[in-house]
């Protein structure tokens, strides 16, 4: 199945994403867009609005990505609750207009956005995207709240809906010591709060577009909506594949308790083999108290020093259930096999060896359980997968997450919603 396919549980097809299909590859947009993508979308300029939730020096993974690449596509005016880039030298940003939101001038608000999170879902409605045919925004909290009137379309990328306020919330709310205190009735009460408006939200956008099949089948759960399925785009261009393996196993992302580096140091502590952690977050100390003789932890690693790591790693383990998740697909770019938790965004990306050696580009384990991904590593190792995992087909597997494909992917949905949102308009019955 394409990866751009519908996600389609039930309840009919949806006005704007184009029935139960989805973007087919024989879609007549899909190929203009690859040829002349001007004819495709050609809107004045200043006509498009881009809404992001920050940015931040501190905020580049995926989304972000995301961002950078619709800016490219589109050209558009950009909108968030708070900007700490457009100012900084070197930043992709330097120099842009970027309207914000009150949050801008609270107190900490640039640097700490997320201490006014009863506040955000107001002041994203008060964003002014008046005089924008297209409204685009990249979600993962409150972004597609944006309000618009009927002569807009409305196109959400969604990296997800907050987990904290849905599924994931007690799992948030017993690592949190404030959570636990006296003030632990009132946060229930504000994410609950923020759940009813989150939903709400989720009814007032046009087209609804999640980074994996995991993230649609959430999207179903929380809001009842259905989505296209594009992935975001991986800068596969900047890693070598062609490089020899060294004998080091290599874990690389945010040090956060989701992610489940602990696992992956216990696991690696059972089979004695040794585990690079590239990473820096909350979960340093404790990691680094639990890490055995083989672990050892580089902390935060520049983006060419990833790039070395990832080209000779004999394989990159990954134990977190991820909405997509990129480092596995920059793994694959660099020619390096992924082990990780058969479950969320991966399935998307990663195919398992256990299923088809012929296509595989990696091992999954099924459960997040240090004695499961030891089982694993050793597996791994003892029938030496990397070897018959050639990274040419890694490399090969990586380049379907490219940005060229990106592009041509959301640009030909943005071309099909927007000829749609007009023929629908000009449908509307109009009052006696």
């Amino acid at each position: 199945m394409a990866s751009h396919c519908m996600y389609a549980p039930a309840y009919g097809p949806d006005p704007w994403a184009g029935g139960a299909t989805g973007l087919g590859r024989g879609d007549p947009a899909l190929r203009l867009a690859a040829v002349c993508p001007q004819r495709v979308l050609s809107f004045p300029p200043d006509s498009v609005a881009l809404v992001h939730e920050w940015f931040s020096p501190w905020a580049t993974g995926g989304a972000e990505a995301v961002v950078r690449e619709l800016d490219q596509l589109l050209a558009p005016r950009l909108y968030a609750l708070v900007d700490g880039e457009s100012r900084r030298p070197g930043s992709w940003l330097a120099g842009r207009s970027v309207t914000t939101s009150f949050v801008q001038r609270l107190p900490w608000g640039v640097r700490r956005v997320q201490l006014y999170l009863s506040l955000l879902p107001l002041a994203v409605e008060q964003l002014d995207l008046s005089g924008h045919p297209l409204v685009v925004s990249s979600s993962h909290l409150v972004a597609k709240g944006v309000l618009t009137g009927p002569d807009q379309l409305h196109v959400s990328y969604v990296h997800s809906p907050p987990r904290y306020a849905w599924d994931q919330m007690n799992v948030y709310l017993r690592r949190s010591a404030l959570a636990r205190g006296p003030l632990g009735p009132w946060i229930r009460w504000q994410l609950h709060q923020l759940r009813q408006w989150d939903h709400l939200s989720a009814q007032r956008v046009d087209v609804l577009v999640a980074n994996s099949r995991f993230t649609a089948r959430r999207i179903w759960r929380c809001w009842r909506r259905r989505s296209v399925v594009i992935h975001p785009p991986v800068a596969v261009e900047r890693f070598h594949w062609r490089q020899p393996r060294s004998d080091f196993y290599l874990c690389l992302g945010r040090l956060v308790a989701y992610k489940r580096v602990d696992l992956v140091v216990e696991a690696f502590n059972r089979c004695r083999l040794p585990l690079l952690v590239a990473g820096d977050g909350p979960e340093r100390k404790r990691l680094q108290r639990q890490a055995g003789p083989t672990v050892r932890l580089l902390g935060r690693r520049s983006a060419h020093q990833v790039e070395d790591l990832l080209g000779r790693c004999r394989a990159l383990v990954h134990a977190g259930v991820e909405d997509f998740g990129i480092a596995p697909v920059e793994a694959m770019a660099a020619g390096a096999p992924v082990i990780a938790l058969g479950q969320g965004g991966l399935l998307d990306s990663v195919r398992c060896h256990r299923q088809d050696p012929a296509t595989a580009t990696g091992l999954f384990f099924d459960r997040p359980c240090p004695r499961v991904l030891a089982e694993a590593i050793r597996h791994f190792e003892d029938q030496r997968l990397w070897r018959q995992l050639p990274a040419e087909r890694l490399r090969q597997q990586a380049e379907r997450f490219s940005g060229q494909r990106f592009h041509g992917r959301m640009e030909a949905l943005l071309a099909r919603s927007w000829r749609r949102f007009q023929g629908a308009c000009s449908r509307i019955p109009q009052a006696p």
